[in-house]
């Protein structure tokens, strides 16, 4: 399987707290990836000398702040060499054979364009204690659509486009409606693949304001299955 390459991509903003614990679990990985890239969001506290401090495993770029992951994200896809691309959000954490199982599942049905696998959220250890007893999530092992838990063909993201940068926190979700508008094939692995860090400053926890973004998403979706349903009309 060594000869299929997968390129990782890591958004980061101001992640000095935990981008280390992130990028050590892609380079621990039973697959190893043919490269690890970081793009930096205009970080302006000790991002820059995290990620340089793994040396030649990590592609670290820093660009002006610009607000949005997902732009940061599509700068990533640009720089990727990978036949396959790999998401992680700078405060979560792969399982070790997290690759290894997504690709194993890759090369048993070349037909799949998206491999999603199950993932289970946690409280950051840092967390208060008074914080940590506010905070309400699931628990357990659940299905992982989320970027964190997906590996993609590279192929598959330049059919579907660019993730949106319109939206603060809806990017993926948009991204995956246009996917399934497309009849892409995937599948959820029931291995655990990732695990979702809860701490203080989640995106979705200190933005709520923007997570109308999701309702928009969604419509949008809805109205481009509307057109070309009445496209179809005779």
């Amino acid at each position: 399987m060594t000869n299929r390459r997968i390129s990782v991509i890591v958004p980061v903003y101001n992640g000095e707290h935990y981008l280390a614990a992130a990028i050590a679990s892609v380079i621990d990985q039973t697959y190893a990836p043919a490269e690890i890239i970081v793009v930096d969001d205009g970080s302006t506290d000790r991002t820059a000398k995290v990620a340089n401090g793994f040396g030649a495993p990590v592609r670290y770029e820093h660009r002006s702040h610009l607000g949005s992951p997902d732009a940061a994200r599509n700068r990533g896809v640009e720089l990727a060499h990978g036949e396959y691309l790999a998401f992680l959000d700078q405060d979560d954490l792969w399982v070790r054979n997290k690759l290894d199982v997504q690709m194993a599942a890759s090369i048993g049905d070349d037909s799949l364009d998206i491999i999603f696998g199950h993932i289970e959220q946690f409280l950051s250890p840092d967390l208060p204690e008074e914080m940590a007893k506010e905070m309400h999530y699931p628990t357990g092992i659940k299905p992982g659509r989320i970027l964190s838990a997906m590996m993609v063909k590279r192929s598959t993201f330049c059919r579907v486009g660019w993730f949106s940068t319109k939206w603060r926190l809806s990017g993926f979700l948009d991204w995956y409606a246009r996917a399934m508008e497309l009849g892409l094939r995937e599948t959820m692995l029931p291995q655990i693949v990732a695990r979702r860090r809860i701490h203080s400053a989640n995106l979705n926890i200190v933005q709520r304001h923007a997570q109308v973004d999701y309702v928009r998403a969604v419509k949008a979706s809805l109205d481009r299955r509307r057109r070309a349903f009445s496209a179809q009309l005779p």
